[in-house]
C-alpha cells in the first residue's frame, strides 16, 4: 500500500523553532524570579525600617536594681500628649485698653466709613470686695445701663470687675462713656480681639 507523504512537511517543526521557544520562555521565567526577589528584599528593608522606629533597645537590669524596684514608685509611662486649654490666661491677653486719643480717632474713622471691625467692652471698676462691685453694678442698673461682674485672678489676688458690653460701634461707646463720666464714673474702653 502506498503512503501519503503530502502533509508530512506541514506538521513537522524545524529544529530552529524548537530552540527559540524554550529560550523566550526561560527569559520570562528569570525576569519574573528576579522581580520577585527584588520586591521581597525591598519589603524586608521596609519592615526593618519600621521596626527600628518603633522598638527601643531594652536594657537588662542587674539583680540589685530589681531588688530596689519595689521600694521606688514607678512613674507612669508618658502617653499621648493631650492639648491643654488655658482660657483664663489666653483670653485676657486678647483684651487691649484703648487710649483716649485712639477713641476719638476711631470714632472719626467710623463716621467716614473707614473703621475696622472690632468689639469694645467698658470697664467701670475693679474691686477686691464683691459687695463693692455689686453696689456699682446696682448704681449702673438705676441709670438704665446693663452690666455684669466678672472675676479675674491677678497674681494671688481675686478682682471683681464691673463690665458693660460688648459694643460693635465706637459711637455708642463714646456716648455711654460721656454719660458715665457725667455721673462721676470713669471707665476704661477695652478692645476685645475677634
Amino acid at each position: 500500500m502506498a503512503k501519503d507523504y503530502k502533509h508530512r512537511t506541514q506538521n513537522k517543526k524545524t529544529a530552529s523553532s524548537y530552540r527559540q521557544e524554550p529560550k523566550s520562555l526561560g527569559l520570562w521565567r528569570w525576569m519574573l524570579i528576579t522581580a520577585l526577589i527584588i520586591s521581597f528584599v525591598v519589603f524586608l528593608v521596609y519592615l526593618s525600617s519600621l521596626g527600628s522606629k518603633q522598638s527601643t533597645p531594652q536594657q537588662v537590669e542587674p539583680e540589685a536594681a530589681k531588688a530596689e524596684a519595689p521600694k521606688q514608685e514607678k512613674k507612669p509611662e508618658p502617653g499621648p500628649v493631650l492639648p491643654q486649654f488655658d482660657f483664663y490666661t489666653i483670653l485676657p491677653e486678647k483684651e487691649v485698653i484703648v487710649p483716649d486719643y485712639e477713641i476719638n480717632t476711631r470714632a472719626r474713622e467710623e463716621r467716614v466709613g473707614q473703621a475696622k471691625t472690632a468689639s469694645y467692652i467698658l470697664q467701670a471698676g475693679s474691686f477686691k470686695e464683691f459687695k463693692d462691685a455689686d453696689s456699682l453694678r446696682a448704681k449702673l442698673a438705676l441709670m438704665g445701663i446693663e452690666s455684669k461682674v466678672e472675676k479675674a485672678k491677678i497674681g494671688n489676688v481675686l478682682w471683681n470687675r464691673v463690665k458693660m458690653g460688648p459694643y460693635a460701634q465706637m459711637s455708642s461707646v463714646t456716648t455711654l462713656r460721656n454719660r458715665l463720666r457725667g455721673n462721676g464714673i470713669d471707665v476704661l474702653v477695652i478692645e476685645v480681639g475677634n
